[in-house]
């Protein structure tokens, strides 16, 4: 019997310079429609009332749900090694409703 990830192709990934020193977002906001979601990442800082949008990702509805499974599967290998992480300081921090689309997360 073979092993299945013998039969897989390799992805070879590039990372440049420029995207690997990455872009903060402390807030998400998600939009959908039948063919596609997006997800806008936002930086908000406390004290200024308008916040930008730093990255768009747009992606199938199959990819969403794939990008939601990775990210439930390490959030729990991270609460399982650190504690669990306590999200009661965003509630109280930043209202959900300041103009955005429908939808935050």
């Amino acid at each position: 019997m073979q092993d299945e990830n013998a039969n897989q192709q390799q992805l070879n990934i590039e990372l440049n310079e420029d995207v690997a020193s990455g872009i903060y977002s402390n807030f998400a906001v998600i939009t959908h429609s039948v063919s596609e979601f997006v997800v806008d990442f936002i930086q908000v800082m406390p004290g200024v009332p308008k916040a930008r949008v730093k990255s768009r990702i747009i992606m199938t509805p199959q990819h969403a749900k794939r990008l939601m499974k990775a990210l439930k599967e390490n959030v729990a290998r991270f609460e399982s090694s650190n504690g669990a992480i306590n999200d009661a300081e965003f509630a109280q921090a930043y209202p959900l409703n300041f103009g955005g689309p429908k939808g935050q997360a």
